[in-house]
């Protein structure tokens, strides 16, 4: 968490410089997700996201000096410098890559799983999708189709409330648990508190084990909040699409915070690790953004190498 955190602090806090010109969605307050199901999760099995990616891409092992360099638009950057923070992938780990389209992705992930199940490997595979993507037809096509197919995959919807400025309340029913929509659909689903690493690394491992069993696929729900814009480096309650006392309730449900205090509670030298753990991390975003900040940009003649696109 520590880790997600203070790499994306230091997008925002460089941003303003002018040398990042794709644009970036932070995750700010939502990390304990991610960082539950990096301890849960194999090398080999499969991840793939969204927009906002870089907690899940650097949870899933995702090399960081390439993702910063990819959003310095750098030859050295993950996606060649072409995607921009919008489009991370890392084979190495088998993190399958991040779209921009919503929803976009979630087919994906169900494709990844049904090739696991074809090819009679372990390997299950994770789609992280927002509150928004739910809304997308693909959705629930692919929900059906892993229900049928009983295919080894688990989405998890971290709901942080917003899609752009829009509430719930102006996108989906009054009332809807997407929880258990998604159960009568046909897929095991469950709800939790993504402020609670704790609760989250118990529910993600439990589906993780049983999914591995063959008992098909699961959902997850996360409710969680980003702390800054939807698009942006900066913050943005002064708008007014949501309040500055909502804001506040969900920071002080600061991730970081929770699970500081209860090692702190629990563990008199738990100060010390973290600080010597901060300092490491601090180090090797140092190095990441040196490495981005030199390296050369893609050169011209390869624009429109590695590039596909379907021909109208």
């Amino acid at each position: 968490m520590h880790r997600i955190r203070a790499v994306e602090e230091e997008i925002a806090r460089r941003y303003p410089e002018g040398q990042m010109r794709c644009p970036v969605h932070l995750s700010i307050g939502q990390e304990a997700i991610p960082a539950a199901f990096a301890e849960c999760i194999k090398t080999n099995d499969f991840a793939i996201s969204a927009h906002r990616g870089h907690a899940h891409y650097l949870a899933k092992g995702g090399d960081l000096n390439a993702m910063i360099a990819e959003i310095y638009g750098k030859a050295s950057g993950c996606s060649k410098g072409k995607g921009g923070s919008m489009h991370l992938i890392d084979l190495k780990v088998n993190f399958m890559g991040t779209s921009p389209i919503v929803g976009n992705s979630i087919p994906i992930g169900v494709g990844l799983a049904l090739s696991s199940k074809l090819k009679g490997t372990d390997q299950i595979s994770c789609v992280f999708l927002g509150d928004g993507a739910i809304e997308e037809g693909v959705f629930y096509e692919s929900v059906n189709f892993a229900a049928v197919k009983k295919l080894p995959v688990l989405f998890i919807c971290e709901n942080n409330l917003y899609s752009v400025y829009s509430p719930l309340s102006v996108r989906q029913p009054k009332g809807r648990d997407i929880a258990k929509m998604v159960n009568a659909m046909g897929i095991k689903a469950a709800s939790g508190k993504g402020a609670d690493i704790l609760m989250a690394h118990q529910m993600i491992q439990e589906a993780i084990n049983q999914i591995r069993t063959g008992s098909g696929p699961q959902f997850l729900e996360f409710s969680t909040y980003r702390w800054r814009e939807h698009c942006g480096h900066d913050y943005d309650n002064h708008i007014g699409y949501r309040t500055q006392e909502e804001f506040d309730k969900w920071k002080s449900l600061d991730p970081l915070d929770c699970l500081d205090n209860v090692l702190s509670h629990e563990h008199i030298e738990v100060k010390e690790k973290i600080n010597a753990i901060k300092s490491q991390i601090k180090k090797e975003i140092q190095i990441a953004f040196d490495k981005a900040s030199s390296a050369p940009f893609p050169l011209q003649h390869d624009a429109y190498q590695n590039i596909y696109a379907e021909q109208a």
